[in-house]
């Protein structure tokens, strides 16, 4: 597999950079000796490296299984092939949407190439997709924020848009200004679930596949984000930050009225997909986030630097599972030192990921598939 060496980038699609705490994109990206081995991924097989390259992250399956919807900063030209190919040398400086076919490897842009995107999900019958945008605001990349020090997220004017795969018929189903994005569609087709900050904190909501019965399901103060719906639709999972000292819940609101989000602390939650009967599902202090439901609908899987926070260097984030009561945690990937995102595919046999094993350059990300054995 022919690779090349880039300069490293930060990551600013906001699905992603909602999920990726500092030390997954901070420093040296080379691969470091670890104690564990690939031979201890026993539930992984036929690992298959779908992109090279700069940073390619969230890439989710079509209902039929035959199809990914991605975000990278590649400039790949229409019916490009993905890792077997090198992108153009041109990269772009924020995330653009591609999908991809499994079958023939063939890559295909179903954004504008204006603004930035993030957060690509298939609609029923995978004829469409959806995913978040700021090119209503602006053809250029949306500027980054200043950190004064610390790691801030910038909550720019996304909204949420359905297109067809060739591009074209554009609907815009969020028009409330400020933040729209990761949103996701349940598996009976019937419900997209997103965060906004529409009524003023960063919440979760749902609304029908058309834009509308748009229903608020949180209301804690502090960020609920990155959701998913179980495999009946019945539930939701996602990850949340709500902090409960007065001095950081004034801090958290002094940030996000200057439209920043410094992430901290971050767990997983389940709640009904009518907003009831909300349940935290890990309580660690770690940082754990882009939570997935297993085809079970009784475990989940998800990203965290559970066993390396508060060592020193870098931490490692690792695929983890979990039964949604917080018990029987079982750690999946041990190579790398990143490794988030993941979804199974329809039928539970395969998993998608995003990792930055094999890589050769500071701050790639790239696309992994594998089979999955029970």
């Amino acid at each position: 597999m022919r690779r090349r060496r880039i300069e490293g980038l930060w990551v600013w699609g906001m699905c992603v950079v909602m999920g990726l705490p500092p030390f997954a994109l901070a420093g040296d990206q080379s691969q470091d000796p670890i104690p564990q081995t690939r031979s201890m991924e026993r539930h992984l097989a036929n690992i298959r490296q779908l992109t090279v390259g700069r940073q390619n992250a969230e890439a989710y399956f079509s209902f039929d299984g035959t199809k990914l919807i991605f975000q990278s900063t590649n400039n790949w030209p229409n019916d490009s092939r993905g890792a077997t190919h090198k992108p153009a040398d041109n990269g772009l400086g924020c995330y653009q949407m591609y999908v991809l076919d499994l079958d023939s490897d063939t890559v295909r842009l179903v954004s504008t190439g204006k603004g930035a995107t993030t957060c690509g999900y298939f609609f029923p019958g995978d004829r469409r997709v959806l995913y978040s945008s700021t090119h209503a605001v602006g053809s250029d990349c949306p500027p980054k924020p200043k950190r004064d020090g610390a790691y801030r997220w910038a909550l720019d004017d996304y909204d949420i848009y359905s297109v067809r795969l060739d591009g074209q018929q554009m609907q815009r189903l969020t028009t409330s200004g400020g933040y729209d994005a990761e949103a996701t569609i349940s598996p009976n087709g019937k419900m997209i679930v997103w965060t906004s900050v529409k009524d003023g904190d960063l919440d979760l909501y749902t609304m029908n596949i058309d834009g509308t019965n748009v229903r608020r399901l949180t209301d804690d103060v502090g960020y609920d984000g990155g959701a998913f719906f179980s495999p009946d639709s019945t539930r939701i999972v996602y990850r949340a930050a709500h902090p409960n000292d007065p001095a950081e819940v004034a801090k958290y609101q002094e940030l996000l009225a200057q439209r920043l989000v410094e992430p901290g602390q971050l767990e997983i939650f389940v709640i009904n997909a009518d907003g009831s009967r909300k349940q935290q599902v890990t309580s660690n202090g770690a940082s754990n986030f882009s939570p997935y439901f297993h085809p079970d609908g009784k475990r989940i899987i998800f990203s965290s630097n559970l066993e390396t926070r508060g060592e020193g260097g870098r931490p490692s984030f690792h695929l983890y599972l979990v039964r949604d009561d917080g018990t029987e945690v079982e750690r999946l990937t041990t190579e790398g030192h990143f490794n988030s995102f993941p979804m199974f595919s329809p039928d539970g046999k395969r998993l998608v990921w995003v990792s930055d094993r094999n890589t050769t350059a500071r701050g790639e990300f790239n696309v992994f598939l594998a089979d999955w054995v029970p």
